[in-house]
């Protein structure tokens, strides 16, 4: 591939990193826990597309700028953690609608998309606001982008699809393994209950630990 060095050892680091437990892994479980399966792969598809905006912020330098800004920083740290925690809050507060069968979690009255498509966006968000992932594209990337190649946007693009296709695959598994909770406790109104003020209660943790992230 045009301008990529050790192309063999990226995709090696790649699903070690995806297989190590994380924000992502741990907003997919939750939503999985908490909704079903198809909550859980639409916001894996949601977090994917967030880090297809990263690797084109990375090809063309926006995220190094970002990184190197410490008021960009917090402004996206402190706007991601109020995201998340207020997530976790709605999870919390959510009234007996989140009592329907785990099948339905994510249909609304007349079967509208409008949920599926609410859960990849927050998805999105959550994955685009997270400063993390900014310092991980913006550190992580470019050890595999050749110093002297002509190309150096086109190998972080190939890089960025690499990752994001890998990243979908695992995420989408991870979001299966953790549906199959739900569909254990279905009709059990009493532990949901309790699942969803767990998840909500995680999601306001990850919030609180992205506030406090150093730059």
């Amino acid at each position: 591939m045009p301008g990529i060095t050790h192309f063999g050892f990226f995709v090696i680091a790649v699903f070690l990193l995806n297989v190590t437990p994380g924000p992502d892994t741990a907003y997919i479980v939750g939503r999985s826990v908490a909704q079903g399966c198809g909550a859980g792969l639409m916001s894996a598809l949601g977090i994917s597309a967030g880090c297809c905006v990263h690797s084109l912020a990375c090809a063309f330098g926006l995220t190094a700028l970002l990184a190197a800004s410490a008021t960009a920083f917090t402004v996206i740290k402190l706007v991601g953690a109020i995201y998340l925690a207020y997530l976790g809050v709605r999870l919390i507060f959510t009234r007996a609608a989140a009592a329907q069968p785990a099948g339905d979690a994510t249909k609304p009255a007349g079967g509208a998309a409008r949920p599926l498509r609410q859960l990849f966006l927050q998805g999105f968000w959550t994955n685009v606001l997270n400063p993390k992932v900014v310092l991980f594209f913006v550190s992580f990337f470019p050890q595999f982008v050749a110093t002297d190649s002509p190309h150096k946007a086109l190998a972080f693009l190939s890089l960025g699809a690499v990752f994001v296709a890998m990243s979908s695959v695992w995420n989408s598994f991870v979001a299966w393994v953790a549906g199959s909770v739900t569909r254990r406790f279905a009709g059990k109104p009493g532990v949901r209950k309790w699942l969803d003020r767990t998840v909500g209660g995680a999601f306001i943790g990850l919030g609180i630990k992205l506030a406090t992230t150093a730059h």
